[in-house]
């Protein structure tokens, strides 16, 4: 699928996206979502693309990743009158659990979801995500969701941080991105 445009959704993330020098580390610019989710109309555009994207993947399920992707990925599956799958950060959720480790651009990370209480085998889940940057996030979340049963038939995300190689981690699956 390679990437959309969304010119709706572009033309809001250029007017709230707030760049940050040299955050999380030195050299790095930060793309700051937070003004852009919280402007009714920009979060409104997201949420469209979001769920344009999602549908062209044949979603039955949105899997949402901790802790951004939990307001994209909510607001995508209420929109397609689709469930959200939480994918929790290390520690979130009771026992038992199914844990992936993975590499993120300036460490390490887990994440998790329940063992017990849904049912994910051969649902088609669509993965959403603020960002995309090594890919390691999502990653791992495909890998967790397909332990599970589960396919995952996309990956949809707002922004992509070129030359971190996070596309090509992804595999054959169809990737959306929002803003490119």
């Amino acid at each position: 699928m390679g990437t959309t445009q969304f010119p709706q959704a572009t033309a809001a993330l250029e007017r709230t996206i707030r760049y940050v020098k040299d955050f999380p580390e030195l050299g790095v610019i930060f793309q700051d979502l937070t003004p852009a989710l919280a402007d009714a109309e920009a979060f409104r555009e997201i949420i469209k693309a979001l769920a344009q994207a999602a549908r062209d993947c044949g979603a039955e399920l949105i899997g949402g990743l901790d802790a951004r992707g939990f307001l994209l990925g909510s607001a995508v599956a209420y929109e397609l009158g689709l469930g959200v799958v939480a994918i929790r950060k290390k520690g979130k959720l009771p026992p038992p659990v199914i844990r992936e480790e993975y590499s993120l651009e300036y460490g390490t990370a887990c994440l998790e979801i329940p063992a017990e209480g849904m049912d994910l085998a051969g649902r088609k889940i669509v993965l959403i995500d603020d960002v995309l940057a090594t890919g390691g996030t999502l990653v791992a979340a495909g890998s967790l969701l397909r332990r599970s049963g589960a396919e995952v038939v996309g990956h949809a995300v707002v922004l992509e941080v070129p030359g971190l190689g996070g596309r090509e981690k992804l595999g054959t699956s169809p990737l959306v991105v929002v803003h490119p």
